[in-house]
């Protein structure tokens, strides 16, 4: 009875420290507005349910606190790269946003930004909140927890981790993201080019003219109408970008 509960408990908690780590990092779960507590009663639910299913795939228990040790850290490790992935792909509204607000002449407009928990641009902070409002309207955060699911599928516990391969997908997802991001500011990027091109040949017809009193408000009202003409285009393509990413470690 000792080794049948100690295994059962040894495979729970592997279980929940790859769970638990993925769940304080993906997008939604991880926000500020989320209960801590919430957050690890929801963690321990999955990994309870998973258990059962998981328990064939999990290695023996080590016989050295050592190999215990190196066993907990690498399922920590995954979880952290699982939830990684996931903010770098999100975190391409918050690139989006920035270079909106930068063509906009809004980047001097901060607000808090309950996903990323810290101060960012309004539009940075409007975009990310609602790209996340949106993963689970559509049901996609069912898609992140079953791409923990089947982490155990393509990282077996025990098995040496390829830090290297890891490190290059991350790289990876990290220049993406940069580039999504201007991708998905581009229609406010041309708008804002354009404004600038009309309102630098007015200003060399007219020199009187007091730029900053009447450039600017009308710069707003384009950039904010553009955007909320382009919006539901952008969070389509970042979702159909978040999908693809997230469905690189489903296993089928």
């Amino acid at each position: 009875m000792h080794e049948f509960l100690a295994l059962n408990i040894f495979g729970f908690l592997l279980i929940f420290a790859r769970i638990g780590v993925a769940m304080s990092l993906l997008p939604g779960f991880s926000a500020a507005y989320v209960n801590i507590r919430l957050r690890l009663l929801f963690a321990l639910a999955i990994s309870f349910i998973l258990a059962p299913v998981l328990a064939s795939r999990l290695p023996g228990l080590p016989a050295t606190p050592a190999g215990l040790g190196l066993l907990v850290l690498g399922e920590i490790f995954i979880g952290a790269f699982l939830g990684t992935v996931a903010r770098i792909i999100v975190a391409a509204l918050q690139v989006a946003g920035t270079v909106v607000s930068l063509v906009s002449s809004m980047a001097n407009a901060l607000i808090q930004d309950p996903i990323v928990n810290q101060q960012t641009s309004t539009i940075s902070g409007f975009l990310s909140t609602v790209g996340v409002l949106l993963i689970f309207v559509t049901d996609m955060h069912h898609m992140m927890l079953r791409a923990v699911f089947d982490s155990y599928t393509l990282f077996l516990p025990g098995n040496a981790l390829t830090i290297g391969d890891m490190a290059m997908l991350v790289a990876r997802h990290v220049s993406d993201s940069f580039a999504l991001g201007l991708q998905l500011a581009s229609p406010l990027v041309i708008t804002g080019f354009t404004y600038y091109m009309g309102l630098g040949l007015l200003t060399r017809l007219m020199p009187q003219m007091p730029v900053f009193f009447v450039g600017l408000p009308i710069q707003i009202v384009v950039q904010i109408s553009v955007l909320t003409l382009t919006l539901s285009g952008i969070m389509l393509v970042f979702l159909s970008r978040f999908g693809e990413g997230i469905g690189a470690f489903l296993a089928s």
